[in-house]
Formats: C-alpha cells, structure tokens, sequence
C-alpha cells in the first residue's frame, strides 16, 4: 500500500499489468494497452497518473548503449571517503562528471559505489585520477571493470 497526502492506493493487478506491459515496451500506446487488458484508454490514463503521483513510475527514459557510442569500457569504482559525512558536497562533485552514471551510499568496504563509462583504458586513467580522485575527501578508489553485462532489467511485477 502507498501513501501520500492522505490518500490510500493499492496497487492491483490492472496496474501490475499496465506496468508489466510497459516495462517490456515504454512506447506502446495506452490504447493499446487498453485493447490488450479489456479496459477503456482512459482507465489506463487515469491509472498512470495515479501511479506517478505515487512515485511509483518515475518519468520514461531513452535507454542508450554506451558501446555504440563509443565507451567500450564499463567500470565499478569502490571510492573510500575520509568521512562518510562528505558524502553529499562528494555527491554533488561526481554530479559534474559525465562518465559516472550510477553512485550509491553503500554499507561495506564503500562509501561509494559507482557505474562509470570510460571509451578505453586512457580515458579510465584520465578520469580517475583528474575528475573522481581529486575531489576532496575522496581517499583511494578501486576499480573493477567490466567485462559484460548479462542481467539488466526492471523488478518484474
């Protein structure tokens, strides 16, 4: 059950198929959606306004594959802070870094993890030691690379 602003919505099986449909192909029409599940087009617009109000959906997004565009290399980056409470002005300072595409606060050996996309190992070095290792409060930062990525998918409903 989600809340928000006094307002109780339970997700149900019309918004977990609604969502399932769209996870697979975020461009198909709400008619078509409509069709499919034996609803009107409106119940299905109604519906995802709902859940957006919600949170529940975030917005849609063009899904790019970094290889084609030429970032050949895919890292992890651990990144060890001299203070965990740094972690958001640090935050704000990878925000500025075109490569990090993924950070999370972490519990473990992390303070931050990160994704980052580099196009070879010259621009991994670059990046590393004159964009993430310079920014202040950041001590050390192991990589691990990415050799390919066999799972990348949404939370099946």
């Amino acid at each position: 059950m989600y809340q928000k602003y006094d307002v109780h919505y339970e997700i149900d099986d019309l918004d977990k198929s609604i969502l399932s449909i769209l996870t697979k192909d975020a461009k198909t029409p709400y008619t078509e959606i409509a069709k499919e599940l034996i609803v009107s087009a409106g119940t299905i617009h109604v519906r995802m306004k709902k859940l957006e109000e919600l949170g529940v959906v975030q917005g849609t997004t063009v899904l790019l594959d970094p290889q084609k565009l030429g970032y050949d290399l895919s890292a992890y980056l651990g990144v060890h802070l001299e203070h965990g409470s740094d972690y958001e002005e640090v935050v704000e300072n990878l925000k500025k870094v075109p490569e990090v595409t993924e950070a999370y606060f972490t519990t473990g050996a992390y303070s931050i993890f990160l994704k980052i996309h580099c196009k070879n190992t010259q621009h991994l070095y670059d990046v590393l030691n004159h964009k993430i290792q310079s920014i202040q409060s950041v001590m050390r930062t192991e990589t691990l690379i990415c050799l390919t990525e066999s799972i990348k998918r949404q939370i099946t409903l």
